[in-house]
């Protein structure tokens, strides 16, 4: 099960849309994932106890690693050649996605949520964080060629940040790194980036942009996980409304999206969403948490 959720996350994050963090929620094993990641933060336990929860950690961390790079590399291959030729048709399975995905967190989270509507403020903020970013995000990426030639070490640390922003959202359930990254306009550049490297492409500008975005990957985690873990401890109720904000907030930048795109797209309209795709979407969610019914089921 851990695998799977692994690469199912992986397949979550490698899209924009619907996060890894949405994915091993429906699952069941988010707050397995993110206690195993803080277990590796420095705090107060003992040599012994942190020995023990590190030992536990790595163990799950190395299934759900193995599922995740399998599940992200599958999509890697895959996507690069068809994300901007189908935009519209992934951009509906995304919708499909994430509106199918909200009744189910709040089912899941019904106890954390009743009585506490006066913490709508945090769905709120939420949401108009995401759509924030989304307006203040310049459309289209121009000329990749050209663009590659022209930069510079402002331009690295600006994919350093963007990959500080986009793993700190893939691990919240609610909002997808990728659309972090679409929305910043560096996920067709990174994701093709990717490609290059798993093809051995090893140009140096290739190798400085993963390098600068693996760092901030790398920082991302580190800052972001305790204060997830001890929000959704000391605060769960505040924690889930904000990530619902998110989610809903995500469905306004997915259907911007188009807009982000090295060529960029008229947004989606009535005419472009595809409500095959869109049922789709809602389809694989149920799927997901038909599975982890399953699967509790039989652990019982």
């Amino acid at each position: 099960m851990v695998f799977i959720c692994g690469f199912l996350m992986a397949l979550a994050d490698s899209v924009p849309g619907v996060s890894g963090g949405t994915i091993a929620f429906l699952l069941g094993c988010y707050d397995d994932f993110i206690g195993s990641l803080d277990s590796f933060l420095p705090g107060k336990r003992s040599k012994e106890e942190r020995k023990s929860k590190i030992k536990k950690a790595f163990g799950f961390l190395s299934k759900l690693g193995v599922g995740w790079i399998i599940g992200f590399i599958a999509a890697v291959l895959v996507l690069t050649s068809v994300f901007e030729a189908h935009i519209y048709q992934i951009s509906s399975l995304f919708l499909g996605f994430i509106i199918f995905s909200i009744p189910l967190i709040i089912k899941e989270e019904w106890q954390t949520l009743k009585g506490k509507y006066y913490n709508l403020i945090f769905l709120l903020l939420g949401a108009g964080l995401v759509i924030l970013i989304t307006v203040l995000n310049p459309s289209g990426g121009g000329d990749s060629a050209a663009v590659e030639e022209s930069m510079n070490i402002l331009d690295y640390l600006f994919y350093m940040m963007t990959g500080m922003l986009g793993i700190s959202a893939m691990v919240l359930p609610g909002i997808s790194g990728s659309t972090i990254l679409l929305i910043f306009g560096t996920y067709m550049p990174i994701m093709t980036a990717i490609k290059d490297i798993l093809h051995l492409n090893f140009s140096m500008a290739t190798i400085m942009k993963v390098g600068f975005f693996g760092i901030g990957v790398i920082l991302g985690i580190l800052l972001v996980i305790r204060l997830v873990k001890k929000s959704l401890e000391k605060f769960r109720s505040q924690t889930v409304y904000a990530i619902i904000g998110l989610m809903l907030g995500s469905l306004y930048a997915v259907v911007m999206g188009p807009q982000s795109l090295d060529t960029p797209q008229p947004a989606m309209n009535v005419d472009t969403f595809s409500i095959l795709f869109f049922v789709i979407g809602g389809a694989v969610i149920g799927g997901l948490q038909l599975l982890q019914l399953m699967l509790s089921n039989k652990k019982k």
